[in-house]
């Protein structure tokens, strides 16, 4: 039974932590936790529009974020205001770490988006990973999170992310 088993509904404040300072921090609805994997639901917590070209991001969009404690990255399944289904964004982090209301996520700078159709399937923010000095700093570290990537990438190219998150 998970530590966290008595609170498995409410609000909970997502970090986002980046070269150790906060980069955002945003309240969801924990919809799950079952000791390994959390799932929290969110509006788009920037501010504003995001457009990357391939997608954007923007007011009114919710989020669908699954965290896991044993794994080196975060999926979002992205939806519009209108429930249309936009992709997934898969964040490359340390394992989370949950204390209470708390999550807390280390961004390791890599980044994967899948469409919602699966047909364009980016790589994200290498140049970024490469600059960061994890590779030198925490070689084993940087290990995992360029695994994590692949094992991301391959399963966008095969049973898709949603087998994942099943």
């Amino acid at each position: 039974m998970s530590a966290n088993s008595a609170d498995r509904s409410g609000r909970i404040d997502v970090v986002l932590v980046k070269a150790g300072r906060t980069k955002i921090r945003y309240t969801g609805e924990l919809l799950t936790d079952d000791g390994t994997r959390v799932a929290v639901r969110a509006p788009w917590a920037g501010s504003g529009v995001r457009d990357f070209g391939f997608v954007r991001f923007e007011p009114g969009d919710v989020f669908t974020e699954y965290y896991w404690r044993d794994r080196w990255y975060a999926v979002k399944e992205v939806r519009s205001a209108s429930g249309a289904l936009k992709g997934w964004y898969c964040d490359i982090t340390r394992p989370s770490v949950r204390s209470g209301p708390e999550l807390v996520v280390e961004d390791l700078d890599l980044d994967l988006w899948v469409c919602a159709d699966g047909t364009d399937i980016r790589r994200l923010d290498e140049d970024e990973f490469a600059a960061s000095g994890l590779a030198e700093s925490d070689p084993g570290a940087a290990q995992a999170a360029l695994a994590a990537l692949d094992e991301l990438e391959s399963l966008a190219r095969g049973d898709g992310i949603t087998a994942l998150l099943a």
